[in-house]
């Protein structure tokens, strides 16, 4: 698809867009699509798209997955994730319907906001700001995108902890196909460990790297340790994927992200990367910032992803 397609058919959907860069090589900002980012390089866009979830809605029955790279509140399940407060796995309205708006707007330059109110899976209420910074540069075959994603907490009462954990989280999505491989630089598996089933049988160590296969029968998550410092996607077509996590404030803590039961406590295992693979056909490589010990009123958690396209076919 490419972005005028893609910036056509939001049109179509009665959603909300901005352009950071151009057409030939930017960024499209879908405002009412939880200010979900696609990249586009040489014209054409290469996140995952999926048009059916941008011309419907989501709602307590079904939720639309468009693609793109979003930000989302970790964790997902355990005690303290978002996903479970009415009990069943949901993506919370709060986050499905937010208004996202620029509040900055340069050539090369994109700062997004939007109220969000966080409930947990103990009830836990949590009003919070959500912001993604994102700047872009574009060399000969490489387009990178930096952004800043960040959650404020602006709340009047101070959470302490064991009542709460937060951290900001982007998912970067991309169709996988049977030649798909996700490299990650380490040459043993003491700092990957899984967050579902067993994946042993997708994942093999060549040339002292740890290669992941992407097409799946069954859905599985890889997460990564603060050690591994980059994963690189490879989808088999024109191009491929670096993703680095930089900036984070040293002193909170990495979590536990995982999508499982409610009534578990959080793993002490901190993701700092991590790769999940759909059997639907999709994948993602996420970046994860880290959780401070108490939230107080106005408190900021942050994280700098670098996300680097690079041109294969040239």
């Amino acid at each position: 698809m490419t972005g005028i397609e893609l910036t056509e058919l939001l049109n179509k959907s009665y959603r909300r867009w901005h352009l950071t860069g151009n057409m030939e090589n930017g960024v499209i900002a879908a405002l009412d699509l939880e200010g979900r980012l696609f990249t586009i390089v040489n014209g054409q866009v290469l996140n995952r798209v999926q048009p059916s979830a941008i011309e419907k809605r989501s709602n307590k029955n079904a939720y639309q997955n468009p693609g793109g790279d979003a930000l989302w509140p970790a964790p997902e399940g355990t005690t303290l994730g978002y996903e479970y407060p009415t009990g069943n796995w949901r993506v919370p309205p709060s986050v499905t319907g937010a208004v996202w708006e620029v509040i900055l707007s340069e050539e090369d330059k994109t700062v997004l906001r939007a109220e969000i109110d966080l409930i947990n899976n103990q009830q836990t209420g949590l009003p919070c700001e959500f912001e993604r910074h994102v700047k872009i540069e574009t060399d000969q075959h490489v387009f990178r995108q930096n952004v800043t994603e960040l959650i404020r907490y602006v709340g009047k009462k101070t959470i302490n902890n064991g009542e709460f954990m937060l951290a900001p989280w982007s998912l970067c999505q991309f169709d996988s196909g049977e030649r798909g491989r996700v490299v990650i630089p380490v040459s043993d598996e003491e700092n990957v460990w899984d967050l579902y089933n067993s994946s042993k049988q997708q994942r093999f160590i060549e040339d002292g790297r740890l290669i992941v296969n992407t097409e799946t029968d069954q859905r599985f998550q890889l997460g990564l340790s603060e050690k591994v410092d980059w994963i690189e996607y490879l989808p088999g077509e024109k191009f491929r994927v670096k993703r680095s996590v930089l900036n984070v404030a040293s002193k909170h803590q990495y979590i536990d992200i995982a999508d499982i039961s409610p009534d578990k406590t959080p793993s002490a295992k901190g993701v700092k990367l991590s790769v999940y693979c759909d059997p639907s056909g999709f994948m993602e490589i996420e970046g994860c910032g880290r959780c401070p010990d108490t939230l107080t009123p106005g408190i900021e958690m942050s994280v700098d992803i670098l996300t680097e396209y690079i041109v294969t076919d040239y």
